[in-house]
């Protein structure tokens, strides 16, 4: 199936983009699940985006205080329990101005030692490429996934934004303009740490996608040098079956 548009009309006035990329993670993830993942690993999907909820806390902490008090007593067969007092920190010297970054995302997690993040694939929002700081913003966050040899997958297809990504990871890490690609294309990058002593390296594959054209396999790195081939064309096509698009 070829690669929709899904930022300009006439499907981005038929569906909602945020609605299609999350069913695309959805999808994903059941193909890493149901197909790819050895025993020992599992994947989830997150989405999030625009403005985050704040955890109201003076809630929180009322929350818990009426837990607390709805626990037996030594007397009525239970385990005696006192209250602890709730603690709010002193005023802030100062708040500093921040992004947070749109998560359309899978992440993958060994289990062997606990749940541990060991790769992730993000799908690009428009909110991701919008402005400067936006644009820092997740390149950060693909930086310290990288940094912390966590396998990574970037799939952008936002037609209705021009910045790339995969460039501004590439300034941020200071690796050199040869690691560039076509700043206007749509793509997809994967990227593999390989921790070596003295000699630590990122491999990078890329793909240039294309409207109207079949979306690539690339390799999923995850921990312990297994690499998955992450066909991306089938998890779209559920996507774009179950979205009932009008195409």
């Amino acid at each position: 199936m070829p690669l929709l548009d899904h930022f300009h009309p006439p499907l981005s006035s038929e569906r909602h983009w945020e609605a299609f990329h999350g069913r695309w993670a959805a999808a994903i993830t059941d193909v890493l699940n149901d197909k790819l993942l050895p025993p020992d690993y599992f994947a989830e999907m997150q989405v999030h985006v625009g403005s985050r909820v704040e955890v109201d806390v003076g809630s929180f902490h009322e929350d818990v205080r009426a837990a607390v008090r709805r626990l037996p007593l030594a007397d009525e067969g239970g385990v005696a329990t006192i209250e602890a007092p709730a603690w709010a920190p002193p005023a802030p010297a100062m708040q500093m101005p921040a992004i947070f970054p749109d998560n359309v995302e899978v992440l993958v997690y060994g289990t062997e030692a606990g749940a541990t993040l060991v790769a992730a694939v993000e799908l690009v929002s428009p909110g991701n490429k919008d402005r400067a700081d936006a644009r820092r913003a997740f390149a950060a966050k693909c930086s310290t996934y990288l940094q912390q040899g966590v396998g990574l997958m970037i799939v952008d297809v936002v037609t209705n934004r021009q910045a790339n990504l995969h460039n501004e990871l590439v300034e941020l890490l200071a690796v050199g303009e040869q690691y560039a690609i076509a700043p206007d294309a749509l793509y997809s990058t994967a990227y593999r740490p390989v921790r070596r002593p003295n000699d630590d390296k990122i491999d990078v594959w890329t793909a240039p996608l294309e409207i109207g054209r079949r979306l690539p396999l690339l390799p999923l790195a995850l921990d312990k040098g297994i690499c998955l081939p992450l066909d991306l064309e089938p998890p779209y096509v559920e996507a774009c079956a179950r979205s009932k698009l009008p195409i």
